[in-house]
């Protein structure tokens, strides 16, 4: 993604394209996989993380971005798709939910946004609004890395 698209994309989702907000987009990008502020501290070394945090949280608000809780304690933040709906009131497509998957052994979280989170139905009364599903396991990776370590 080069900076006029972040800031294409920016404009899109209303946010006024600031400095910080193309690099953080762009980071996220090029990243590939859900990153947390940690993450993202150490990888814009010259912005504050009170900047890239507020940039992250002005993000959620225009559905930019969303929050995957992969059980390793720390928000990760993943680019939303283009129709993404997530953090709205309920949304009865929930396209926009997909699984997750948390790869064990490089602690790098995936957006596997092709297959939606499965249908559960609820008991009466019950009121979905988000839905998170995390598989935990071995990237391809670090999967292949693993075969050749035995081979």
């Amino acid at each position: 993604m080069n900076e006029k698209s972040a800031e294409q994309l920016l404009l899109q989702r209303e946010v006024k394209p600031t400095a910080v907000r193309v690099l953080v987009l762009r980071e996220l990008q090029h990243a590939g996989v859900a990153c947390s502020l940690t993450d993202l501290e150490a990888r814009l070394q010259t912005v504050d993380k009170s900047s890239i945090f507020r940039t992250l949280t002005h993000f959620l608000s225009h559905h930019l971005v969303h929050i995957v809780e992969d059980g390793s304690g720390q928000k990760k933040y993943a680019l939303c798709m283009e129709n993404c709906h997530c953090g709205e009131p309920f949304h009865e497509a929930m396209d926009d939910l997909h699984v997750h998957f948390a790869c064990e052994r490089c602690h790098r979280t995936y957006c596997l946004t092709g297959l939606p989170i499965p249908h559960v139905p609820l008991p009466e009364g019950f009121r979905l609004h988000t839905a998170d599903f995390v598989l935990h396991g071995w990237c391809p990776e670090c999967a292949r890395f693993a075969a050749e370590e035995r081979e």
